[in-house]
């Protein structure tokens, strides 16, 4: 009797562990789509690249943002209690990671949609060798970022190559054809305007 109740015991532990292990992984990200997808804070088109993060909240809400400055900018403006998970993407994959679990580089230069400079990665080593190539930029963990100071290079913004149309009614350039967006690959021009006016202030 007192080892069958030993397998019903162990057998419950188990069970326990299975279901609490379920349940951390209950928050999943959503896919982008770039047609109807905006940014919950700078309201600008959401390319389905590697600069796109997002907020899944308690109750199964979906927030996206185009660059991770704006993701902050939300939990700043909104506080973190009602979140679930936050979820950013590796720069060379752009497989989805926990945002607390992933690494990051930042240099105010590096182009990002919001020019923000923060760009996330699964592996230490791959952030370190993003910095080795571009000649510049800190190594950054979850917990430092929240105490980095999120200003927005606008120099970048100035440029006019982060984005190809602003804020606010104004066009949006997928329904152009085009995706919005700066890429780091690209050295394609934009709209001269793009986001003189429409940056986020530091």
């Amino acid at each position: 009797m007192k080892k069958r109740m030993g397998f019903l015991l162990v057998g419950l532990a188990a069970m326990l562990l299975l279901l609490a292990a379920c349940g951390g992984e209950k928050y999943e990200p959503q896919a982008i789509n770039e047609e109807t997808d905006v940014c919950a804070i700078c309201k600008m088109a959401i390319k389905d690249d590697q600069y796109a993060t997002q907020i899944v909240t308690k109750d199964g809400q979906s927030l996206k943002f185009d660059d991770i400055g704006c993701l902050n900018q939300w939990k700043t403006e909104n506080g973190t209690d009602t979140i679930g998970a936050e979820f950013v993407r590796d720069y060379n994959s752009k497989q989805w990671l926990r945002y607390e679990k992933a690494y990051y580089a930042y240099d105010a230069n590096y182009k990002t949609p919001m020019a923000y400079g923060v760009v996330s990665f699964e592996k230490e080593a791959d952030a370190e060798a993003f910095i080795a190539e571009q000649g510049a930029g800190t190594l950054m963990t979850a917990e430092e970022l929240s105490s980095h100071s999120w200003e927005v290079n606008h120099d970048m913004m100035d440029m006019g190559d982060m984005h190809g149309h602003g804020h606010d009614g104004e066009e949006d350039a997928h329904h152009e054809g085009g995706d919005g967006h700066m890429d780091s690959s690209d050295d394609h021009t934009s709209n001269e305007n793009g986001h003189e006016d429409g940056g986020h202030a530091s």
